[in-house]
């Protein structure tokens, strides 16, 4: 295995009496697309929060490209490399799926570019706006007006938006949530694309798209990992079946091959 880009060392956070993570242990190396499942309110919003510099822990540590970054506020966490989409889409409705992407480079640059000048004349923050759609399949969408959208199209814009940071690390929370089927299907195509060149920790509630892009997997449960391992070894583990009894049938027959 490579040396690890993402490491968490043992955090642990509590809201009240609630362990929301259980002293996580979780590597990444460069290169791999890792995903972390879990049934409802297993924690892995709250984990992802704290890779983002979102929510403190308690406890433990996060290194990042072998530095400590546990106490880094998230636009320092950015600027290093590390990107997220939501869970829940956070975009500019009355703008172009252009005008999204370019704010995005405008704000990771941390400048204004030129006062006075127009920004939509700006190349400097159109043109990797324009590549970065072209990565997720939307450079035919670039002047629309993102409320005339679809969902789908929501999140892949998100994920456009990400890429335009010029990140080393992709945090994906449930870039699914929400879809058709087809719309998965696209999804998955561009994840499987994009994994290609960069380091992506997905997390994801469809099991068949997480059996399809995932080099590894960790398992989490009430804020605990029971199980980290290769696909093949995440579905025949007896304690995460055991974790998803009562869930939907679609999760039972992806485990079941």
């Amino acid at each position: 295995m490579a040396d690890p880009l993402l490491k968490v060392d043992g955090i642990t956070k509590r809201f009240g009496g609630v362990l929301a993570s259980d002293a996580i242990v979780l590597t990444v190396p460069t290169g791999e697309l890792h995903a972390v499942i879990g049934p409802n309110g297993a924690g892995k919003t709250t984990l992802i929060g704290q890779l983002t510099g979102e929510i403190v822990p308690n406890s433990g540590s996060i290194f990042f490209a072998g530095e400590d970054i546990t106490s880094l506020p998230t636009y320092q966490r950015s600027m290093m490399g590390l990107a997220r989409s939501f869970q829940i889409t956070s975009l500019f409705n009355d703008f172009t799926a252009l005008d999204n992407v370019a704010l995005a480079v405008q704000a990771h640059a941390g400048h204004s570019f030129h006062f006075w000048h127009p920004a939509r004349s700006e190349e400097g923050l159109r043109a990797p706006a324009r590549a970065a759609l072209d990565r997720v399949g939307l450079s035919h969408r670039a002047d629309t007006v993102v409320s005339s959208m679809s969902h789908g199209e929501h999140r892949q814009l998100e994920i456009a938006m990400a890429l335009a940071t010029g990140p080393r690390m992709l945090l994906l929370d449930e870039p699914m949530a929400g879809m058709g089927p087809e719309e998965s299907a696209r999804m998955v195509k561009t994840l499987l694309e994009l994994k290609k060149q960069y380091t992506i920790l997905l997390i994801e509630h469809d099991m068949e798209a997480v059996f399809a892009l995932a080099d590894r997997i960790t398992v989490l449960v009430y804020g605990r990992v029971i199980a980290t391992g290769l696909p093949a070894e995440i579905r025949a583990n007896a304690d995460v079946r055991q974790a998803y009894l009562g869930e939907q049938e679609a999760v039972q027959g992806t485990f079941d091959g």
